[in-house]
């Protein structure tokens, strides 16, 4: 059978997911292999540098570099606070005294005998990383973080913006086509994880952030409403570190596309549990999709596998993504294996897709779908 490797993206209805939670510097792991972590549980957490703060004493006492230090009440490692008195030297044959008083809370860090000049440091800032999705431990990174295993639902999106939250699956549209306006959205959606179908609007979007939703899933988003909701042009870095007070996680991409079937049904199905989203998108080299995990309590990680990427075959689950049917789903009907020449008279692979709906095929290069994994 004629197979080949394409680009593809996940909506496995089980599957076994690995999660490594990995602090930014080395800290403390809170955790054993073998526990069992709910989404928002603490597994790590370390303590990051506060900012620093130059003063050039000597310049301020009048005074030279070199008498800066037995000028200070203080010595370094000590904790200050903000305008806290801590040197004092006198000036003009002893009639006048300058002070010196600290310009932060937090630490002296070093003095200079050479510049006069101080180093203050604001107090670290705590940082915790959590297990995201509820599952088990399965590794230590031995002051660094751990592996977390579950086995669960898996989907993927295109596009997403905002990071790691979670909350409880709530279906607003009855059907993968439905358009998602101000109307649809429940006036109070706290942590919760709001399924839309084809499209959502700009107001749909601003509403779900004042109910307090946790996410927002749709099939697509007009890419001039996500520049104004984001203040500016997004690039191509990747997401997930905006502070919009919602995550947005577009399954089909920009402009109306109706949802995936099999998307839009998997999460109908999961309609009250509960389930991880982040919207961190990285579209060049080591490419990253927004995901949906729901994991699941009646399987084990036996009966669960592994996901191998396996390349292209007969009956796959494709979506087109370029025009003229951008964003059409469909099944390969044909995989011819030799050449075939395109309208640009350029000669490459191509194949038959049966279109979802409208039972039209229509022959593509292989360039332009990517394959659904199951």
């Amino acid at each position: 059978m004629a197979t080949s490797f394409t680009p593809g993206l996940r909506v496995a209805e089980t599957t076994l997911i690995t999660k490594d939670r990995i602090l930014p510097l080395r800290g403390d792991v809170k955790v054993k292999v073998g526990e069992h972590m709910e989404a928002d549980q603490v597994v790590a957490s370390t303590n990051l540098p506060g900012n620093v703060t130059p003063l050039n004493a000597a310049n301020v006492l009048g005074i030279a570099p070199a008498d800066v230090r037995g000028a200070l009440k203080i010595k370094e490692g000590d904790k200050v606070e903000k305008d806290q008195l801590i040197a004092e030297a006198k000036s003009f044959f002893g009639m006048f005294k300058n002070k010196l008083n600290a310009p932060i809370t937090g630490t002296l860090e070093s003095v200079s005998d050479v510049t006069g000049q101080l180093i203050f440091r604001d107090p670290p800032v705590p940082v915790e990383i959590d297990a995201y999705i509820e599952g088990r431990v399965t590794e230590i990174f031995a002051n660094e973080g751990v592996e977390v295993q579950a086995v669960g639902t898996f989907i993927q999106g295109i596009f997403g913006i905002g990071g790691e939250t979670s909350g409880d699956i709530r279906m607003i549209a009855g059907s993968p086509d439905e358009v998602i306006d101000e109307s649809k959205i429940p006036a109070s959606c706290k942590h919760e994880i709001l399924v839309g179908g084809s499209f959502a609007t700009f107001e749909a979007v601003k509403k779900a952030i004042a109910g307090g939703a946790s996410a927002l899933v749709v099939g697509g988003f007009d890419s001039l409403d996500l520049k104004k909701l984001l203040g500016y042009e997004q690039g191509v870095a990747i997401t997930g570190g905006e502070q919009l007070g919602i995550t947005l996680v577009l399954t089909e991409g920009f402009g109306h596309i109706t949802m995936a079937r099999r998307t839009f049904e998997l999460l109908q199905r999961n309609q009250g549990h509960k389930a991880s989203v982040s919207g961190a998108t990285q579209i060049r080299a080591g490419v990253m999709r927004p995901e949906i995990i729901i994991a699941r309590k009646d399987v084990t990680h036996h009966d669960a596998h592994r996901h191998e990427p396996a390349g292209l075959e007969m009956n796959d689950t494709v979506r087109i993504i370029r025009e003229p049917w951008f964003g059409k789903i469909g099944t390969v009907v044909e995989l011819p294996p030799e050449l075939t020449a395109l309208d640009t008279e350029a000669k490459v692979r191509v194949l038959k897709v049966k279109l979802e709906g409208s039972g039209e095929t229509v022959l593509l290069p292989r360039a332009n779908i990517e394959k659904i994994e199951a």
